[in-house]
Formats: structure tokens, C-alpha cells, sequence
């Protein structure tokens, strides 16, 4: 009886050396993670995240799409009143935003964009020295750019899974929009004026910019498109062109698309005479993230009724 009971104490011996021995070798789930970000900087993410503050509309939509809103204890003054977002929380300015209060905040994560490096190589660095992960990602340009972010968030922020649904959702209706406009004859396209700062400073953009891209994806032609970027221009210039239908997402107007109706010199404009002259949703079309599909499909419904409207 004393040899079997002295068998069993070394069995359970050894079970237990040989757990102690898995579980040094299993990795450890609240270990920091290394990682480039966006912007090409190395970043350490925290071990658990329990605090962050965005500075940007866009990020902060994303963040929120990823069920992670709860987690936000600050955000920009630009994304005050974006569903999901937490009331009462400090809010700060995007390229100036108050250093002692972020500091005071002591975030586990910062998300910004390259606006809010301004004129400074490094703003946050003492965040940073404090504990801070500061994550920068830059203001995209195209619609995979767009979806590689959203990838990255997830992955930084653990939630890989709800950013999987997020894209497949945001894959799914890009897709039926490309195929409807594959379906629209070149005859009936549409050229299209995009305005985002009226006048007397009128401002738009060319190629390079996801908004052309989602004209192109829409299947209309933006007029400026030979040119690229952001950039200023003169009412002559669009005079010119004649386009069939004007959009503005200048919203902060009174009457937007009243104000361009009204231009000296636009009568004779083919989307003026017609008055096809339309406000966009601002937010949706200014934020390069997944939304932009809801500016998307009101452009599209507004230029093609018949073969959006419907679906």
C-alpha cells in the first residue's frame, strides 16, 4: 500500500512539472505586441487597453464601428455627436490639442492623424515617455488605403473579429455599387463638379483623393480629374467645363446649393441651367473610412435614379 501511495506522488509530480513546463512555453496573451503603424512608426501596444482618446472624426468612427466606443475617454471637438461616442468626456483641438489635460487623461492609446503632427517631429513624445501608445494614421487617399486601416485598427486594438464583419460589410457594398455602374452606358455618365469650400475661395480636387475615386466608382467623371490633390479654383475654370451636375457637401451654409445657383457668371452652367445642384452629406463624404459608401450611394441615386434608386 505505501510502494502504490508513493507511485501516486510521483505521478502527480510529474503532471504538474510538465504543466509548470507548457505553460513557460505558451505565450503570453498580455504581453506587449511590437508593430509599425500606419505611418511607418514602431509602436508597442499596451498589455490591456482600458483608455482612449482619438483625435479625428474618421478614427473615431472606426472606433466606434469596432464596438470599442466605451473604451474612448476623450476625442477631437469634430467628433462631437458621432453616435456611439461617450457624453462628458474632454475633447481637444486636432493640431493643438492641450498637452497637460492628454497627459492628466494618461490613455493607454492615442489615435491621430498626420494632422495633428503639425509643424513639431515628434508632439507627443512625452506622452509617449509617460506610457502612452501613440498611433498615427494618415489621412488616406484611396479606398484600399481606407481598408487596410481599418484592418490595422482592429488588429492594434484587438478586435480582429468585429473589424472582419466591418470590411466584409463595407467589401460587400462596394461591390454592388461597381457592378451597377459597370451596367450604365458610356453615353449616359455623368460629369460632376464636387465642391468642398464655396466661394469666393472655391475648393476641390482632382485624382489622388478617395473622393475622386468614389465619383470613378460610381461610374460619373469628375471634371477636375487631369488634375491631382487638393487645390483652389476659379469660377471660370468650372464655367468651362459645363458639368451636368454640381455637388457640394459645404454644409455649414445656410443654403449651399442655393449660393452656387446664385453665382454671377454659373447660369449658362449645364447643372445650373438644369438646376442639378445637390448637397452631400458632409460627414460620410469627408472621412476616409467606411462610410464614405453612404456618400457614395447618395451620389449615385442622385445621378442614376434608375438604375440605383431601386436597389
Amino acid at each position: 500500500m505505501k510502494k502504490k501511495f508513493t507511485s501516486i506522488l510521483i505521478i502527480a509530480a510529474m503532471l504538474i512539472l510538465c504543466a509548470c513546463g507548457n505553460s513557460a512555453n505558451e505565450p503570453n496573451d498580455t504581453s506587449p505586441v511590437t508593430m509599425t503603424d500606419p505611418s511607418g512608426a514602431e509602436i508597442t501596444l499596451p498589455k490591456q487597453i482600458n483608455s482612449i482618446v482619438v483625435l479625428a472624426p474618421s478614427l473615431s468612427e472606426i472606433v466606434v464601428s469596432l464596438d470599442m466606443g466605451d473604451k474612448i475617454t476623450g476625442y477631437d471637438s469634430y467628433s462631437a455627436g458621432i453616435a456611439g461616442l461617450p457624453e462628458n468626456v474632454p475633447t481637444f483641438e486636432i493640431t493643438n490639442p492641450d498637452m497637460e489635460q492628454l497627459a492628466a487623461l494618461a490613455p493607454d492609446i492615442l489615435l491621430v492623424t498626420n494632422e495633428s503632427l503639425y509643424d513639431q517631429e515628434s508632439p507627443f513624445q512625452s506622452l509617449i515617455d509617460a506610457g502612452t501608445c501613440v498611433i498615427c494614421v494618415p489621412n488616406r487617399d484611396n479606398i484600399e488605403g481606407i481598408k487596410s486601416d481599418i484592418q490595422f485598427l482592429a488588429s492594434a486594438l484587438d478586435a480582429s473579429e468585429k473589424g472582419s464583419s466591418l470590411l466584409e460589410d463595407f467589401d460587400e457594398q462596394l461591390k454592388e455599387l461597381a457592378e451597377i455602374a459597370a451596367g450604365i452606358p458610356k453615353e449616359e455618365r455623368k460629369r460632376v463638379y464636387f465642391e468642398v469650400a464655396p466661394a469666393p475661395n472655391m475648393y476641390s480636387f482632382g485624382s489622388g483623393v478617395f473622393l475622386n475615386e468614389m465619383i470613378e466608382w460610381i461610374g460619373a467623371e469628375n471634371i477636375l480629374a487631369d488634375q491631382s490633390g487638393w487645390f483652389t479654383v476659379e469660377g471660370e475654370t468650372i464655367a468651362a467645363a459645363n458639368p451636368d451636375v454640381i455637388f457640394t457637401n459645404a454644409d455649414y451654409l445656410e443654403d449651399p446649393v442655393q449660393e452656387i445657383l446664385d453665382r454671377d457668371g454659373w447660369a449658362d452652367i449645364s447643372a445650373v441651367a438644369d438646376q442639378n445642384v445637390y448637397c452631400i452629406d458632409n460627414n460620410s463624404s469627408s472621412q476616409p473610412n467606411h462610410n464614405i459608401v453612404k456618400a457614395m450611394r447618395q451620389m449615385a441615386e442622385i445621378l442614376y435614379p434608375d438604375y440605383y434608386a431601386a436597389k
